[in-house]
């Protein structure tokens, strides 16, 4: 061992064959460790890029549309997000840096610049319930719903590229093309009315779309917005240079003679063909149809709305809703909403305010009511096809279904301080066009024993 050691020692010293083989080796490691090194310097780098921009994102969230359905899903969504980059960091997980570049985050930067970018936002991230060609039913999550809700965007944070190739049928299995994904938004859409017209669907790109794709969405009646790319079209004939495409097809067999060729799109990023903006607010023309349920017809003739709110009730209901009245007067938001409107109610609605009416009205109340009900135009009980689909529940009675939807089928928007009826009609994927207002109940008869303020 020793006398072969002293040799090898010897060779390597000398410059013999083992020292090309030792300096090879060396070589070798280092490339391997320089490369580790550098890779995980990148990673590293990606990841405080990425968490940076996940708190600044949260910040910004946070301050987004307060109060609006979905904004704790949004800003929980962006948690989960920091707390799995923040495990990463810890090293709790590992990950490759193209994990960092495909996370949730870029899709949820898309749905906060789109919803800073819009007026009117009333919710985000909100599921709809519809039915698809197969009458099966189906759900569809809309990023952002805006513009009073006539308005529905999708918010893509995916490149260009990646994109097309899907469209093309180039894709991984099981992801579904933007263009399969408008046909949902517009299925749905045609089973959302809202004031009886179908919402408008955006589809923004925050990453581009090709200029192929943006013209079939148009055509299909999807407005497009962000960076429109150009396509070029490469030629890839057998036996040549392919190493530069992204994806590749089988080349066809034209003839025995012939080359085989088969044309491929690439997307040209440096290209932008346009930029379009969100479209401008959705001009809307207004229901002239209101329908008014029972109690809507109570609280319009209410003591408590027409000034009679200064007393403290036995009854802590009446209380508060005189407190209520105090701070904010219902009746004007009302007769601004009716004015020159068509006014409606139905038969089941009208009598079961007369039953009311007769049981707990004063006489102001009752006088007041006499000059409502003229003003209206009272209808037979007519719900519409939809209302009839529903399940009765304890939120959802037969005399609320009647009125709902006979002011359905007359194509109105019925005014309610049913809060609950309608959320539970939603619940079930039917939702009506309304006006909600705070409710007042009848106190005349109820004042002698109040406490005056």
């Amino acid at each position: 061992m020793s006398r072969t050691f002293s040799r090898t020692w010897t060779m390597v010293g000398h410059g013999g064959p083992w020292c090309d083989v030792v300096v090879m080796s060396l070589s070798v490691c280092l490339s391997v460790s320089l490369r580790c090194d550098v890779a995980v310097m990148s990673l590293q780098v990606t990841l405080q890029q990425r968490i940076a921009s996940a708190q600044v994102l949260l910040q910004r969230a946070e301050l987004l549309c307060p109060g609006v359905e979905g904004h704790q899903k949004l800003c929980s969504k962006l948690r989960a997000e920091l707390r799995f980059l923040r495990r990463v960091e810890a090293g709790e997980l590992q990950v490759k840096e193209s994990h960092l570049h495909s996370t949730n985050l870029t899709h949820l930067t898309a749905i906060v610049e789109s919803a800073q970018s819009l007026e009117g936002v009333v919710a985000l991230l909100h599921v709809f319930t519809y039915q698809d060609a197969a009458g099966c039913r189906r759900t569809l999550v809309v990023d952002v719903v805006a513009n009073g809700g006539h308005t529905w965007v999708k918010a893509v944070g995916r490149k260009a590229e990646a994109l097309h190739n899907i469209w093309l049928g180039r894709g991984q299995y099981g992801d579904k093309s933007i263009i399969g994904q408008a046909e949902d938004f517009l299925q749905a859409s045609r089973q959302q009315p809202v004031q009886y017209r179908h919402p408008h669907i955006v589809f923004a790109f925050y990453n581009g779309v090709s200029c192929p794709m943006a013209d079939r969405l148009r055509d299909m009646g999807v407005s497009v917005r962000g960076d429109i790319v150009a396509v070029n079209t490469v030629v890839v004939e057998e036996g040549g240079d392919e190493e530069d495409l992204e994806e590749e097809e089988e080349p066809t067999e034209d003839g025995d003679d012939e080359k085989a060729e088969s044309e491929l799109t690439r997307v040209d990023r440096g290209m932008v063909v346009a930029s379009l903006e969100f479209p401008a607010q959705v001009q809307v023309e207004e229901c002239r149809r209101v329908n008014l349920d029972i109690t809507t017809l109570i609280t319009y003739v209410s003591s408590l709305s027409h000034g009679r709110c200064h007393f403290t009730f036995r009854e802590p209901v009446l209380t508060e809703q005189a407190a209520q009245e105090r701070f904010l007067q219902v009746l004007p938001q009302l007769d601004a909403f009716m004015e020159g409107k068509e006014l409606f109610t139905c038969r089941a609605a009208v009598h079961d305010f007369q039953v009311i009416l007769d049981t707990l009205g004063g006489p102001g109340e009752k006088e007041r009511a006499q000059k409502l009900l003229a003003r209206l135009h009272v209808v037979d009980d007519r719900p519409s096809e939809r209302t009839l689909h529903l399940t009765p529940s304890a939120k959802v009675n037969r005399r609320s279904l009647t009125i709902f939807g006979t002011g359905d089928s007359l194509r109105a928007v019925t005014m309610t301080a049913n809060s609950r009826f309608v959320r539970a009609a939603a619940n079930q994927g039917v939702r009506y066009s309304v006006f909600i207002h705070q409710p007042r109940a009848l106190t005349e008869g109820k004042e002698w024993r109040a406490t005056p303020i």
